[in-house]
Protein backbone atom coordinates (compact mmCIF):
# COMPACT_ATOMS: atom_id res chain seq x y z
CA UNK A 1 0.00 0.00 0.00
CA UNK A 2 1.20 3.30 -0.86
CA UNK A 3 2.60 5.75 1.80
CA UNK A 4 0.95 9.09 2.76
CA UNK A 5 3.06 11.93 3.79
CA UNK A 6 1.40 14.97 5.16
CA UNK A 7 2.38 17.80 3.49
CA UNK A 8 2.91 15.73 0.50
CA UNK A 9 0.83 14.79 -2.59
CA UNK A 10 1.55 11.43 -4.36
CA UNK A 11 2.38 12.00 -7.61
CA UNK A 12 3.74 8.57 -8.56
CA UNK A 13 3.75 5.36 -7.39
CA UNK A 14 6.09 2.83 -8.91
CA UNK A 15 6.74 -0.56 -8.35
CA UNK A 16 9.60 0.27 -5.17
CA UNK A 17 9.54 4.04 -5.22
CA UNK A 18 6.77 6.79 -4.85
CA UNK A 19 7.19 10.39 -6.05
CA UNK A 20 5.47 12.87 -4.21
CA UNK A 21 5.17 16.73 -4.67
CA UNK A 22 5.86 19.27 -1.37
CA UNK A 23 2.81 21.59 -0.76
CA UNK A 24 2.84 24.75 0.46
CA UNK A 25 1.73 25.10 4.36
CA UNK A 26 0.04 28.09 3.47
CA UNK A 27 -1.57 27.77 -0.03
CA UNK A 28 -1.66 24.41 -0.40
CA UNK A 29 -0.09 24.67 -3.62
CA UNK A 30 2.73 21.89 -5.24
CA UNK A 31 6.18 23.33 -4.93
CA UNK A 32 7.50 21.85 -8.92
CA UNK A 33 10.85 22.74 -8.50
CA UNK A 34 11.46 19.46 -6.10
CA UNK A 35 10.16 15.87 -5.61
CA UNK A 36 10.72 13.98 -2.25
CA UNK A 37 11.96 10.17 -3.77
CA UNK A 38 11.04 7.97 -1.46
CA UNK A 39 12.17 4.06 -1.53
CA UNK A 40 9.69 1.38 -0.13
CA UNK A 41 10.49 -2.46 1.31
CA UNK A 42 8.71 -3.66 -1.99
CA UNK A 43 10.48 -5.87 -3.84
CA UNK A 44 9.55 -6.72 -7.50
CA UNK A 45 10.64 -10.06 -9.57
CA UNK A 46 9.27 -11.27 -12.83
CA UNK A 47 7.40 -8.09 -13.60
CA UNK A 48 5.24 -8.87 -9.98
CA UNK A 49 5.40 -6.75 -7.21
CA UNK A 50 5.50 -9.06 -4.15
CA UNK A 51 3.14 -9.34 -1.19
CA UNK A 52 6.43 -9.73 0.79
CA UNK A 53 8.48 -6.96 1.67
CA UNK A 54 11.89 -6.92 2.75
CA UNK A 55 13.03 -5.22 5.62
CA UNK A 56 15.19 -2.11 5.45
CA UNK A 57 15.44 -2.61 1.73
CA UNK A 58 14.43 1.01 0.44
CA UNK A 59 16.94 2.41 3.12
CA UNK A 60 19.80 0.25 1.86
CA UNK A 61 18.90 1.17 -1.58
CA UNK A 62 18.79 5.27 -0.47
CA UNK A 63 21.72 5.21 1.62
CA UNK A 64 23.94 2.97 -0.56
CA UNK A 65 22.64 5.92 -3.95
CA UNK A 66 23.79 8.47 -1.79
CA UNK A 67 27.64 6.65 -1.17
CA UNK A 68 27.40 6.55 -5.12
CA UNK A 69 26.69 9.87 -6.44
CA UNK A 70 29.85 11.41 -4.06
CA UNK A 71 32.03 8.78 -5.98
CA UNK A 72 30.60 9.54 -9.12
CA UNK A 73 30.63 13.34 -8.81
CA UNK A 74 33.60 13.93 -11.31
CA UNK A 75 31.24 12.27 -14.23
CA UNK A 76 27.97 13.57 -13.77
CA UNK A 77 25.89 15.66 -11.92
CA UNK A 78 23.27 13.74 -9.45
CA UNK A 79 19.43 15.26 -8.75
CA UNK A 80 19.61 15.16 -4.78
CA UNK A 81 18.76 18.55 -3.31
CA UNK A 82 18.55 17.22 0.58
CA UNK A 83 18.54 14.04 3.03
CA UNK A 84 16.62 16.52 5.19
CA UNK A 85 13.27 14.92 5.13
CA UNK A 86 9.97 13.98 6.76
CA UNK A 87 10.26 11.60 9.75
CA UNK A 88 8.50 9.06 8.77
CA UNK A 89 10.54 8.73 5.68
CA UNK A 90 14.24 9.45 6.86
CA UNK A 91 16.81 7.13 5.78
CA UNK A 92 14.41 6.40 2.40
CA UNK A 93 13.88 9.17 1.40
CA UNK A 94 15.37 12.39 -0.41
CA UNK A 95 14.27 15.64 -2.00
CA UNK A 96 15.53 15.55 -5.61
CA UNK A 97 15.39 17.90 -8.99
CA UNK A 98 12.69 17.84 -10.96
CA UNK A 99 13.46 16.66 -14.45
CA UNK A 100 12.45 15.53 -18.08
CA UNK A 101 13.99 11.97 -18.12
CA UNK A 102 15.12 10.49 -21.24
CA UNK A 103 13.80 7.84 -23.08
CA UNK A 104 16.04 5.30 -22.51
CA UNK A 105 16.74 2.44 -20.48
CA UNK A 106 21.06 3.12 -19.99
CA UNK A 107 22.08 -0.10 -19.35
CA UNK A 108 25.89 -1.42 -19.48
CA UNK A 109 27.67 -4.43 -19.21
CA UNK A 110 31.69 -6.04 -18.06
CA UNK A 111 30.40 -9.58 -18.07
CA UNK A 112 27.82 -11.73 -19.53
CA UNK A 113 24.73 -13.51 -17.93
CA UNK A 114 20.77 -12.56 -17.84
CA UNK A 115 18.97 -11.49 -20.62
CA UNK A 116 22.45 -10.61 -22.52
CA UNK A 117 23.51 -14.16 -22.15
CA UNK A 118 20.50 -15.36 -23.80
CA UNK A 119 20.85 -12.99 -26.64
CA UNK A 120 24.30 -13.85 -27.31
CA UNK A 121 23.41 -17.33 -27.00
CA UNK A 122 21.06 -17.05 -29.92
CA UNK A 123 22.66 -14.53 -32.20
CA UNK A 124 26.58 -13.85 -31.12
CA UNK A 125 25.61 -10.34 -30.15
CA UNK A 126 23.87 -8.40 -27.32
CA UNK A 127 21.81 -5.29 -28.05
CA UNK A 128 23.40 -5.61 -31.89
CA UNK A 129 26.64 -5.55 -30.34
CA UNK A 130 29.17 -8.44 -31.58
CA UNK A 131 31.25 -10.31 -28.86
CA UNK A 132 33.72 -12.99 -29.23
CA UNK A 133 33.00 -16.67 -29.61
CA UNK A 134 33.19 -18.97 -26.44
CA UNK A 135 31.82 -17.04 -24.03
CA UNK A 136 29.82 -18.49 -21.16
CA UNK A 137 27.59 -17.40 -18.14
CA UNK A 138 29.96 -15.00 -15.96
CA UNK A 139 32.68 -14.67 -18.68
CA UNK A 140 34.19 -10.70 -18.33
CA UNK A 141 33.36 -9.17 -21.66
CA UNK A 142 36.54 -7.04 -23.40
CA UNK A 143 35.65 -4.02 -22.91
CA UNK A 144 32.21 -3.23 -21.40
CA UNK A 145 29.10 -2.47 -23.80
CA UNK A 146 26.55 -0.24 -23.65
CA UNK A 147 23.19 -2.77 -24.03
CA UNK A 148 20.15 0.07 -23.90
CA UNK A 149 16.52 -0.63 -23.46
CA UNK A 150 12.89 0.86 -24.25
CA UNK A 151 11.13 2.43 -20.99
CA UNK A 152 8.13 0.67 -21.00
CA UNK A 153 4.81 1.48 -19.91
CA UNK A 154 3.97 -0.01 -16.45
CA UNK A 155 2.67 -3.57 -16.81
CA UNK A 156 5.24 -4.02 -20.18
CA UNK A 157 8.54 -5.46 -20.48
CA UNK A 158 11.90 -3.26 -21.72
CA UNK A 159 12.76 -3.91 -24.84
CA UNK A 160 16.31 -4.11 -25.52
CA UNK A 161 17.70 -2.08 -28.62
CA UNK A 162 20.50 -1.05 -30.61
CA UNK A 163 22.80 2.17 -30.43
CA UNK A 164 21.34 2.85 -33.71
CA UNK A 165 17.83 3.02 -32.12
CA UNK A 166 18.91 5.14 -29.56
CA UNK A 167 20.24 7.50 -31.95
CA UNK A 168 17.01 7.67 -33.57
CA UNK A 169 15.04 8.60 -30.02
CA UNK A 170 17.30 11.13 -28.82
CA UNK A 171 19.89 11.54 -31.61
CA UNK A 172 23.40 11.38 -32.37
CA UNK A 173 25.30 13.74 -29.59
CA UNK A 174 22.89 12.80 -26.76
CA UNK A 175 23.41 9.36 -27.84
CA UNK A 176 26.96 9.06 -27.61
CA UNK A 177 26.59 11.07 -24.36
CA UNK A 178 24.24 8.88 -22.57
CA UNK A 179 26.62 6.01 -24.24
CA UNK A 180 29.93 7.35 -22.87
CA UNK A 181 28.19 8.13 -19.02
CA UNK A 182 26.93 4.94 -18.27
CA UNK A 183 29.99 3.04 -19.01
CA UNK A 184 31.89 5.35 -17.65
CA UNK A 185 29.77 4.61 -14.59
CA UNK A 186 29.99 1.12 -14.47
CA UNK A 187 33.67 0.97 -15.10
CA UNK A 188 34.35 3.21 -12.08
CA UNK A 189 32.06 1.00 -10.37
CA UNK A 190 34.12 -1.94 -10.69
CA UNK A 191 37.55 0.42 -10.17
CA UNK A 192 35.88 1.10 -6.57
CA UNK A 193 34.06 -2.25 -5.93
CA UNK A 194 37.05 -4.27 -6.90
CA UNK A 195 39.12 -3.36 -3.76
CA UNK A 196 36.06 -4.23 -2.21
CA UNK A 197 35.79 -8.21 -2.79
CA UNK A 198 32.94 -7.25 -5.19
CA UNK A 199 32.05 -7.75 -9.53
CA UNK A 200 29.78 -5.63 -10.69
CA UNK A 201 28.65 -7.87 -13.52
CA UNK A 202 25.73 -4.80 -15.31
CA UNK A 203 24.08 -1.81 -14.16
CA UNK A 204 21.07 0.23 -15.06
CA UNK A 205 21.00 3.98 -14.88
CA UNK A 206 18.14 6.12 -15.54
CA UNK A 207 19.05 10.22 -16.56
CA UNK A 208 17.49 13.43 -17.11
CA UNK A 209 17.74 17.13 -17.78
CA UNK A 210 16.45 20.62 -16.26
CA UNK A 211 13.11 21.58 -17.74
CA UNK A 212 14.60 25.06 -17.52
CA UNK A 213 17.37 24.24 -19.93
CA UNK A 214 15.60 22.05 -22.14
CA UNK A 215 12.95 24.95 -22.45
CA UNK A 216 15.60 27.45 -23.55
CA UNK A 217 17.23 25.15 -25.79
CA UNK A 218 14.63 24.45 -27.71
CA UNK A 219 12.79 28.05 -27.05
CA UNK A 220 9.71 26.95 -25.24
CA UNK A 221 8.22 27.27 -21.76
CA UNK A 222 9.28 25.30 -18.93
CA UNK A 223 6.05 23.48 -18.53
CA UNK A 224 6.09 22.54 -21.91
CA UNK A 225 9.49 20.93 -21.39
CA UNK A 226 8.46 18.73 -18.82
CA UNK A 227 5.14 17.78 -20.01
CA UNK A 228 4.69 18.08 -24.45
CA UNK A 229 6.61 15.80 -26.57
CA UNK A 230 10.32 16.16 -27.22
CA UNK A 231 11.93 15.92 -30.44
CA UNK A 232 14.94 15.01 -28.32
CA UNK A 233 17.11 15.06 -31.53
CA UNK A 234 17.48 18.64 -31.94
CA UNK A 235 18.22 19.30 -28.33
CA UNK A 236 21.95 20.44 -28.51
CA UNK A 237 23.59 18.65 -25.24
CA UNK A 238 25.83 21.63 -25.08
CA UNK A 239 22.85 23.52 -23.87
CA UNK A 240 21.70 20.35 -21.12
CA UNK A 241 23.23 19.23 -18.55
CA UNK A 242 22.96 15.90 -18.34
CA UNK A 243 21.69 14.77 -14.80
CA UNK A 244 22.21 11.49 -13.30
CA UNK A 245 18.56 10.14 -11.44
CA UNK A 246 16.65 7.32 -9.53
CA UNK A 247 19.36 4.73 -8.35
CA UNK A 248 22.81 3.99 -9.20
CA UNK A 249 24.54 0.61 -8.61
CA UNK A 250 22.35 -0.86 -6.02
CA UNK A 251 21.45 -4.28 -5.94
CA UNK A 252 18.32 -3.13 -7.50
CA UNK A 253 19.49 -1.57 -10.90
CA UNK A 254 23.15 -3.61 -10.96
CA UNK A 255 23.88 -7.54 -10.42
CA UNK A 256 26.76 -7.89 -7.88
CA UNK A 257 29.02 -10.45 -7.30
CA UNK A 258 31.06 -12.17 -5.17
CA UNK A 259 34.92 -11.63 -6.34
CA UNK A 260 36.29 -14.58 -4.51
CA UNK A 261 33.65 -17.01 -5.86
CA UNK A 262 33.59 -15.89 -9.04
CA UNK A 263 34.02 -18.99 -12.04
CA UNK A 264 32.52 -18.42 -15.60
CA UNK A 265 30.50 -21.01 -16.77
CA UNK A 266 27.52 -21.44 -14.11
CA UNK A 267 25.62 -19.08 -11.71
CA UNK A 268 27.52 -16.81 -9.67
CA UNK A 269 27.15 -15.91 -5.37
CA UNK A 270 25.40 -12.49 -6.27
CA UNK A 271 24.15 -9.62 -3.82
CA UNK A 272 21.17 -8.73 -5.54
CA UNK A 273 17.47 -10.28 -5.04
CA UNK A 274 18.47 -13.36 -7.30
CA UNK A 275 17.76 -15.43 -4.03
CA UNK A 276 14.32 -15.08 -3.88
CA UNK A 277 14.30 -14.97 -7.52
CA UNK A 278 16.17 -18.43 -7.94
CA UNK A 279 13.09 -19.82 -4.50
CA UNK A 280 10.41 -18.25 -6.74
CA UNK A 281 11.72 -20.41 -9.54
CA UNK A 282 12.18 -23.51 -7.95
CA UNK A 283 10.05 -26.45 -7.03
CA UNK A 284 9.45 -25.29 -3.32
CA UNK A 285 7.45 -21.88 -4.43
CA UNK A 286 4.92 -24.02 -6.40
CA UNK A 287 4.35 -21.18 -9.01
CA UNK A 288 4.95 -20.88 -12.97
CA UNK A 289 6.41 -18.39 -13.81
CA UNK A 290 4.56 -18.52 -17.54
CA UNK A 291 1.11 -18.19 -15.30
CA UNK A 292 -1.01 -15.60 -15.18
CA UNK A 293 -0.95 -16.03 -11.53
CA UNK A 294 1.01 -14.09 -8.86
CA UNK A 295 3.88 -14.92 -7.15
CA UNK A 296 3.44 -16.61 -3.39
CA UNK A 297 4.48 -15.10 -0.23
CA UNK A 298 8.01 -15.17 0.62
CA UNK A 299 8.94 -17.35 3.41
CA UNK A 300 10.85 -16.02 6.43
CA UNK A 301 14.60 -17.84 5.58
CA UNK A 302 14.31 -16.21 1.87
CA UNK A 303 13.32 -13.05 3.20
CA UNK A 304 15.96 -12.86 5.72
CA UNK A 305 18.85 -14.16 3.28
CA UNK A 306 17.92 -11.59 1.07
CA UNK A 307 17.89 -8.80 3.36
CA UNK A 308 20.88 -9.96 4.47
CA UNK A 309 22.64 -10.18 1.18
CA UNK A 310 21.83 -6.18 0.76
CA UNK A 311 23.09 -5.12 4.00
CA UNK A 312 26.11 -6.91 3.20
CA UNK A 313 26.35 -4.89 -0.37
CA UNK A 314 26.08 -2.07 1.58
CA UNK A 315 28.76 -2.50 4.16
CA UNK A 316 30.98 -4.17 1.74
CA UNK A 317 30.83 -1.20 -0.24
CA UNK A 318 31.01 1.68 2.10
CA UNK A 319 33.37 0.23 4.65
CA UNK A 320 30.50 1.41 7.08
CA UNK A 321 28.06 -0.65 9.07
CA UNK A 322 24.12 -0.48 8.04
CA UNK A 323 22.07 1.62 10.55
CA UNK A 324 18.82 3.17 10.27
CA UNK A 325 19.05 7.13 10.59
Amino acid sequence: MTQQIPGHELLYSGKVRGLYAPLDPTTGERDDSRLLLVASDRVSAYDHILDTPIPDKGAVLTQLSLWWFDQLADLAPHHVISTDVPAVVAGRGVYVRRLRMLPVECVARAFLTGGGLKEYEASGTVSGVRLPDGLVDGSRLPEPVFTPSTKAPAGEHDQPISFEQVVELVGPRLAEQLRDLTVAILQRGNEIAADRGILIADTKVEFGVDPGQLAAALGTTPEAAMNDEIGWAAVDPAQVEVVLADEVLTPDSSRFWRASEWAPGRTQTSYDKQVLRDWLTSPASGWDKASDTPPPALPADVVELTRARYVEAYETLTGQPFSLP
